[in-house]
Parts: C-alpha cells; structure tokens; sequence
C-alpha cells in the first residue's frame, strides 16, 4: 500500500488533472466521481500504475463542465490520492478521491497524454497536510447554529449523533463540498486562507442565501 504523503516534499512536480466545474475537493475530505470518457479512464489506469495522485481543479469558465480542449483553469487545485475505485461492466470507473493538499497549478506540460498533466507547488499549503490546523479558531457554535438554521430553512434532516463526534475541520470542510453552491463560491472555499475563514465565508454565505428566502437567522443563544 502506498503511504500518504505527509509533506509537499511528498508530491510530485508534475500531475495529472481533472478539470471539473463545481467539484470541490478538500484535504482529508473525500470526493465520490464516475468516471467515463475515454481520456479520464486513461488517466485513472495510469494514476493507479502509478503514485494514485489526481488533482481536481476547476475550469475558469463554468458554462462546460468538463471542456474537451485547453480552455483555462482555475490557478488553485486540489491534488487528491485514490483510496477506492470499482471498474464498472461498461468501462467505466467509480472512484473516491481523498482530498491531500491544495496546489498552485504553475504551467502545463507539453502535451504527452490524452489529459492534461500540469506542473504544481503545494508549499504555500504545507498546513493542509495537518488535519487539526486551525481548529481552535472555528467557533463551532456558530458554525453548528448555521447549519441548524440551514436544515430547517432547506427542509433536511442532520444526523446529530454523528456531527458530535466529527472534529471540527472535517466538519467544516465537509459542508463545503456538500454546500449547493454553484463554480465560484465554491472556489472562495477552496481558496481560504484559514479554516476559519472558510467556516465565516460558509456562514456567510448560507445566510444570504436565507436571507433571500425570506429565512433570517435565528439569535445565537
């Protein structure tokens, strides 16, 4: 079994990357993707002959979700490692990403693949790869009142039971990835510079969107 890197110095210079409108990725959160054009099972194939790194990056024009040519990207990705895949009965892939780092996509290499390979540095991230960095800060009472306010507001139910035992930068990044938000909001998550901010940008964000429905936030007791 390969050991997960633990440092930038970890990570290759160079990765292949899959270019995805809306997709957040985060470190130590987990991202579920079927994946079925003939390109990406290529670059699945290599991934798991190789070290299982993918970064997952958006594309800076969200109209396409996945453009076919070298339309820009977004300069901040998020590389991620293989921990499951399950090849399905008409070629295609179902496989789970585990969120490692963020990364700066610095240039694209010449074109060797069907997919696209760039040239990345996380060293701007080296705290992604701790998975309690900036826990302290979050006011998780504020943060949990939200996502109470948000159920109720969206009509949904929370499993409570598990919520209390989830630390709290999982906790944070998970309600990112599964926040209804469209391309760019979801790339303001990806880019936070702290957990803390990112916990306030979502906050923020779903009492707006609240707000708009006619749903204001309740007081924090």
């Amino acid at each position: 079994m390969l050991k997960r890197p633990s440092s930038p110095a970890d990570l290759p210079d160079i990765v292949p990357v899959f270019p995805l409108s809306g997709a957040l990725l985060l470190p130590f959160a987990h991202r579920p993707l079927n994946i079925f054009e003939p390109r990406y099972i290529e670059m699945v194939d290599q991934a798991l002959a190789g070290n299982r790194m993918i970064g997952l990056i958006q594309p800076q024009d969200p109209s396409e979700e996945s453009p076919t040519g070298r339309d820009p990207l977004q300069t901040v990705g998020c590389l991620g490692r293989l921990t499951h895949w399950e090849e399905n009965g008409d070629g295609r892939y179902f496989i789970v990403l585990e969120g490692l780092t963020r990364f700066d996509a610095l240039q694209e290499v010449t074109m060797r693949m069907p997919y696209r390979e760039f040239r990345i540095s996380s060293e701007r991230f080296a705290l992604d790869f701790d998975r309690l960095h900036g826990e302290e800060a979050v006011d998780r009472q504020r943060f949990l009142k939200m996502m109470r306010d948000y159920a109720e507001f969206a009509e949904f139910d929370l499993n409570w039971d598990e919520i209390k035992k989830t630390g709290t930068a999982d906790l944070v990044n998970f309600c990112c990835m599964v926040s209804p938000y469209g391309a760019a909001e979801k790339q303001v998550l990806l880019e936070a510079r702290s957990l803390e901010d990112r916990a306030e940008t979502l906050i923020a964000m779903a009492e707006y969107e609240m707000a708009k429905g006619g749903k204001a936030a309740a007081p924090l007791n």
